[in-house]
């Protein structure tokens, strides 16, 4: 069983930087799919960004590239989203997920049953 808890979250005005962080219970990062998730009021969760953390291969939603990067601490068992020039739009319940086999990352990453594991969430409110 792991456990994982994301951090990180507030409220901030457009233009501005939060950085989510994601804690495992125990080592997983050998060669998992850890993966960040958003879900905001009324719409369907959707994948943000996911990182391979065998090779360190990361992945992001079209809309989020170059604006969000996702990275890993495996000293601190950690995965990081940095989110910067955030929009109102961003505005979410963002979550952690991972797959401890890592088949998520081989394409799949935005397919949320593909992650056995999962975080309660932080909230992120950007203000215009």
């Amino acid at each position: 069983q792991v456990q994982l808890v994301e951090s990180g979250g507030g409220s901030v005005q457009a233009g501005g930087s939060l950085r989510l962080a994601c804690a495992a219970s125990r080592y997983v990062y050998s060669s998992n799919c850890m993966g960040w998730f958003r879900q905001a009021p009324g719409k369907e969760r959707e994948g943000v960004a996911a990182i391979f953390t065998g090779s360190g291969r990361t992945h992001y939603t079209d809309s989020m590239q170059g604006r969000f990067t996702i990275s890993q601490d495996n000293a601190a068992n950690t995965v990081y989203l940095q989110m910067n020039s955030l929009k109102p739009e961003d505005t979410a319940m963002y979550y952690c997920a991972a797959d401890l086999q890592g088949r998520a990352c081989g394409g799949y990453w935005r397919r949320d049953e593909y992650y056995k594991y999962w975080g309660h969430g932080t909230q992120v409110t950007v203000s215009s």
